[in-house]
């Protein structure tokens, strides 16, 4: 493989605040040392169709101060190459159309799948390598190293929450905040446990259940709603990671309306209405009790992926589009970039692949980590001592008008019983 005269850089999947980082400090490097660099616009959608006209050449004067900015000056789709073997095949023909020897990709699992697949046919005519973004942080990094646009949607998620709790302290209601997170609860997790949320609920906490049914759901949300009132709380909020859906039976899900997949063949989970539709049953459930509640449902997720990145986030990816860049002049290929101990360390494309699945891993939140103990012991929801402490447990089953032996059979199973 011969010295490296141009780059090209892709960004691929949803967006996330770091992205013009990554293209700042890679760009600049690669100039500085006469590397000709190449923005690809609109991920791999053009690149699919053979089309190499989508793009534009940057200069150091383009990017140089683009770190302070959200979205991405080169824009992002989900175009998915890995669909069809002709598609891989007109990327690589597009990318040899524009004579590039290497290439920047900037995604989440599956724009490094994606990378992958390309490298393989390659063949060693174009080097690869990929910076891990996705506000999910649920790309196979190693543990506490998260992914870049994590710490700031982290961030402007718990502001919206913390001004949500306030309301619902104000004006003794409940609310159900739906967090991104296509299948991990990083994002719920960290937003409901740096607020002091009521509750959080992740697919995580599930285990290795294929399908939870929606009851099983609600009653962890009526049961929170109960034990608060046995607090003199009226109020209260929940925190819940999308991821949920997934976790959920096709046959219920259609229940909630008409389900979209995206180009990797994932369901669209902002098209499905969780939270409008647990506030639903939560009210029927509690009305069977004879208890009245206003709960409003909300969605955070969008208005977190453009925010303007945090300075962790912007300092944080400066240091992955360097890396990046020095990666590559040293002629090296087919690693994803990850700063551990303040250093570069790449990690090897055949260690973010899943042996079992073929697919890129997925990052879950370890339920066995003291990090998730601490979430859950701060967390209002039925625990075992509420059932084994007979005072607490007479003023539960009280609230909802039942028997004790009642509540115990209908939430026991909740907490193991």
């Amino acid at each position: 493989m011969g010295k490296m005269k141009k780059c090209a850089i892709l960004v691929g999947g949803g967006p996330a605040p770091g992205i013009n980082s990554v293209i700042t400090a890679a760009t600049i490097k690669l100039r500085n040392e006469g590397v000709t660099v190449v923005g690809i616009l609109d991920g791999f959608e053009h690149l699919m169709d053979g089309d190499a006209t989508f793009t534009k050449e940057l200069q150091i004067e383009d990017v140089a101060h683009i770190h302070f900015l959200g979205g991405s000056i080169l824009r992002t789709s989900r175009a998915n190459p890995t669909k069809a073997e002709e598609s891989l095949k007109n990327v690589l023909d597009a990318l040899g159309k524009l004579k590039v020897d290497a290439l920047i990709t900037i995604g989440g699992d599956d724009t490094c799948f994606s990378a992958i697949q390309l490298d393989k046919k390659a063949k060693g005519k174009i080097q690869f390598v990929h910076v891990p973004k996705t506000i999910d942080n649920d790309l196979d990094l190693p543990y506490g190293i998260r992914t870049f646009g994590f710490t700031t949607a982290w961030h402007f998620g718990s502001q919206i929450t913390r001004s949500i709790i306030a309301d619902a302290q104000t004006t003794n209601r409940w609310y159900y905040i739906t967090a991104m997170g296509r299948k991990a609860g990083h994002l719920a997790l960290g937003i409901g446990k740096s607020t002091g949320a009521t509750l959080t609920i992740i697919p995580e906490e599930f285990g290795d259940v294929k399908e939870i049914s929606v009851q099983h759901i609600v009653d962890i949300l009526i049961g929170s709603y109960v034990k608060r009132l046995a607090m003199n709380r009226e109020f209260g909020v929940a925190i819940l990671a999308e991821g949920l859906a997934e976790k959920i039976s096709p046959y219920e899900l259609k229940k909630m309306g008409k389900i979209e997949y995206d180009e990797h063949g994932h369901i669209r989970l902002a098209e499905i209405d969780l939270g409008g539709m647990l506030k639903e049953e939560v009210r029927k459930g509690l009305k069977e009790f004879g208890i009245k509640t206003t709960i409003v449902d909300k969605d955070i997720g969008y208005e977190l992926r453009s925010v303007e990145p945090t300075p962790f986030d912007i300092e944080y990816t400066k240091d992955l589009g360097y890396s990046a860049a020095v990666y590559l002049l040293e002629g090296r290929t087919a690693d994803m970039i990850s700063i551990q101990d303040g250093r570069s360390v790449p990690i090897p494309f055949s260690k973010a692949l899943d042996p079992e699945t073929g697919r890129t891993k997925v990052r879950m939140v370890d339920v066995t980590s003291q990090s998730f103990h601490v979430a859950v012991e701060y967390m209002i929801r039925l625990k075992k001592e509420d059932f084994t402490d007979d005072k607490q447990l007479a003023r539960l089953a009280k609230i909802c008008n039942i028997t004790v032996e009642k509540f115990t059979e209908r939430f026991g199973y909740l907490v193991g019983l």
